[in-house]
């Protein structure tokens, strides 16, 4: 009888083998190029995220695939059609800013694939896209907590936008922050623009000198804020300086030095005030495996967009029906990341509170949250 019950139980273990399968996860991000600061970072959290849970919950198990995007809109096409068509991916992770993330987007929509953007901002990406989503807040939202911020806590009524114009990013919270500053009886002075590349901005942070505003709104990527601050102390111009989460990293307040003092920006998240239990348990792992107490924002918005969508493909009897993974996706609600508690609606943006940060002596130190 004992050989009998042995050899079932045997029998039973191999059918579990047998039934459980890989399951293909794609990840658009930007590992080199001008934003691999960016895209290095949150793939550490989706990489990390994936080493902690590995399998779903019916034993199959999980391989991503990465693909380098190098920050380039044409690339980002190419790796995404290739995760879909090649590599038959169920669900894509990424792009990481708004400009490539839409690219993703539009092909991936067509292929009924979903896609979950960690940090890509722009109002209009989930806009008529059925498998568009995203663990981050929206520009709309962002926009408004720097103008109220500003206007309320800060007392500065006049403000100097300077806003890229080769980036969705930057145009969609420029737009988001006027409104609400003015709403809010702020006064934009002056909205000048500028190119992602460039580098010489003497006449810009003159003519701001000349103008006088009460400070300065720059809804840019680190590489442009920090020389706009270097040149900006350089002749003298020092201004409270205020941007998006464009800015949050540290390759930022490397490149700008003593000149990002005081700098502020909203962020999703601080690890100094872990908002949930697995914000906590997070950290604790991180730090363990790599001897680092500090987690960066992006990393933890990387690996919630990697355990929301675990958590979606369990709720489906088949875990590798995408349409069936979208749904979920949209139906999460409560849901505890590391970043934070986050709420899905049915267009696929997440409900969630911002952080706002201030540079102090090289750190960037949390100030306050903003709930939505």
């Amino acid at each position: 009888m004992r050989k009998l019950t042995t050899l079932a139980t045997s029998v039973a273990l191999l059918a579990t083998v047998a039934v459980a399968k890989e399951i293909k996860v794609g990840a658009v991000m930007p590992m080199s190029g001008p934003l691999a600061a960016y895209g290095q970072v949150t793939y550490e959290g989706i990489e990390f995220a994936h080493k902690i849970q590995p399998t779903l919950k019916n034993g199959d198990t999980i391989k991503l695939i990465l693909l380098d995007n190098k920050g380039d809109k044409v690339e980002t096409a190419t790796g995404t059609t290739r995760l879909i068509s090649s590599d038959k991916v169920v669900a894509i992770l990424g792009a990481l800013t708004s400009t490539n993330t839409a690219q993703t987007i539009a092909i991936a929509d067509k292929k009924k694939i979903p896609v979950i953007a960690s940090v890509a901002t722009n109002d209009k990406l989930t806009m008529k896209r059925t498998f568009a989503n995203r663990v981050c807040f929206t520009d709309s939202f962002q926009g408004e907590v720097v103008a109220n911020y500003a206007l309320k806590d800060l007392g500065l009524k006049t403000a100097v936008v300077i806003v890229d114009q080769a980036q969705v990013y930057s145009l969609g919270l420029a737009k988001a922050f006027q409104k609400a500053f003015k709403k809010g009886g702020g006064k934009i002075v002056k909205k000048i623009k500028i190119t992602s590349g460039d580098k010489d901005f003497k006449a810009v942070v003159s003519q701001i000198k000349r103008i006088n505003p009460d400070f300065m709104f720059l809804p840019l990527y680190h590489p442009e804020a920090s020389m706009i601050a270097r040149q900006s102390k350089q002749i003298g111009l020092s201004k409270p300086m205020f941007s998006g989460d464009g800015v949050a990293n540290q390759t930022f307040i490397d490149l700008g030095g003593k000149s990002v003092e005081g700098y502020m920006f909203t962020d999703f998240f601080d690890y100094s005030a872990p908002p949930t239990q697995k914000s906590k348990d997070f950290i604790a792992a991180y730090a363990k495996e790599t001897g680092k107490n500090e987690l960066n924002s992006f990393t933890a918005l990387g690996a919630d967009t990697y355990f929301l969508l675990v958590d979606a493909m369990n709720r489906c009897s088949d875990p590798s029906d995408s349409i069936c993974i979208n749904k979920e996706i949209k139906a999460s609600k409560g849901f505890e990341g590391v970043s934070g508690v986050i709420n899905m609606d049915k267009a696929g943006n997440a409900t969630r509170s911002a952080v706002i940060k201030v540079i102090t002596n090289g750190k960037a130190v949390y100030k306050t949250t903003v709930n939505p």
